[in-house]
């Protein structure tokens, strides 16, 4: 995130920090722009609910959206059951048990190996027949190309578990598949789409044309500003006019993009080998992707080190050393007290929180402009802690 948009709310307005803050105005915004790649291919657009799950604004983006992709069961159900259009499944693997439970929500079934294909091929059929509704099954398949920059989220990188590589892949063996499915992108451009594209062609082209649809997996920023949609556009018109397939694409990040907060309190100020300011919120437990990835996220109103009067290494509450976001300037001293505001917070941000040190969760809340309306949906306390625990 490079702070391009202005906060749109009055972080004092927030009743209690730490607080997630979505944007439905942006939300709307990058919904036009996914309607906008809709209406030019064709093709259809899924919410990858692993990085953006807040079901309460599913409502908005069921208006766009054909659907939800799903990595468990869980998420199948909240699909179904809050979002009510197509939901797609796909995990590394699945039990039994989740074969079946999936069953009374999904729509598709995407395997990652033959071997659970062939284990659970009938049983899927069979058991969805049983609750009166009709199981797609696809296959994920391992292009054996990369474009992420970070291993950890490359699936494409070597030795990688997820997807079938071409000399594993056995046509005959694929009796009443009807998709396709590759993810292999992380953040990136339509560039990276378009090699992608050339290299699942030059391995699993034969192949392609048999099916009804193929999915070309998440990791498309198709909402940043400098992102070539019209690139896109022709990749996914291309593809669909050679193949005779519908193409599907599941973005998780481009969904909510900039759309989300992170407002936080000054709890402290200590001096450390340099100022360093303590907040409410901890970032292994609220923000883990800025350790995971790593990431240094913006602060409105912040510079980098030096780049202001005032620098700071900001961290926060937890007993974890590493509980650190960066080191930021601001034009004044920080005092206990002010809020600052994390910006880019909404994917992979509420989805990976923790209680951590028993940590609270943020309160989860929307902001409207159209009605300046800021007020929370979600709240957690000490129960939402201990039923976690035995």
């Amino acid at each position: 995130m490079d702070g391009r948009i202005a906060c749109r709310f009055d972080a004092a307005r927030v009743r209690s920090t730490p607080a997630f803050v979505v944007d439905a105005g942006l939300i709307r915004r990058n919904l036009g722009i996914l309607a906008d790649v809709k209406r030019r291919t064709g093709c259809r657009i899924l919410l990858a609910l692993k990085g953006f799950a807040m079901w309460s604004l599913f409502p908005v983006l069921r208006e766009t959206l054909d659907g939800v992709c799903a990595s468990s069961p869980d998420e199948a159900r909240l699909g179904r059951e809050e979002f009510g259009r197509e939901v797609h499944a796909f995990a590394a693997a699945y039990s039994e048990k989740d074969v079946r439970d999936l069953c009374a929500t999904a729509d598709h079934m995407v395997f990652n190996s033959l071997g659970q294909l062939e284990r659970f091929r009938h049983l899927a059929v069979a058991e969805s027949a049983r609750l009166g509704r009709t199981m797609q099954l696809a296959v994920r398949i391992n292009p054996e190309h990369s474009e992420g920059a970070v291993p950890i989220y490359d699936p494409c990188a070597p030795g990688s578990r997820l997807g079938i590589r071409r000399r594993d892949f056995l046509p005959d063996r694929l009796c009443g598949i009807s998709g396709l499915h590759w993810h292999n992108l992380c953040e990136q451009n339509a560039d990276c789409l378009e090699r992608t594209v050339a290299a699942v062609e030059k391995n699993f082209g034969p192949f392609i044309r048999g099916m009804k649809y193929v999915n070309f997996g998440g990791g498309h920023h198709i909402t940043r500003p400098d992102y070539d949609v019209d690139l896109l556009c022709g990749v996914v018109s291309g593809f669909m006019r050679r193949h005779g397939v519908q193409v599907y694409l599941e973005p998780g990040e481009a969904v909510a993009l900039d759309a989300g907060y992170l407002v936080t309190t000054v709890l402290d100020v200590v001096q450390a080998d340099m100022p360093f300011a303590i907040l409410d919120t901890s970032v292994p437990a609220h923000m883990p992707d800025v350790l995971e990835m790593p990431y240094r996220p913006h602060i409105f109103g912040s510079g980098l080190p030096g780049e202001k009067a005032h620098t700071y290494r900001l961290g926060g509450l937890s007993c974890l050393a590493g509980d650190v976001a960066g080191e930021y300037s601001f034009d004044a001293p920080l005092a206990v007290g002010d809020r600052l505001v994390f910006t880019d917070m909404a994917h992979y941000s509420m989805v990976k929180t923790n209680t951590f040190n028993g940590i609270r969760l943020p309160d989860i809340a929307v902001f409207d402009p159209a009605a300046d309306f800021l007020g929370v949906v979600r709240s957690f306390g000490y129960e939402d802690f201990k039923t976690r625990l035995s």
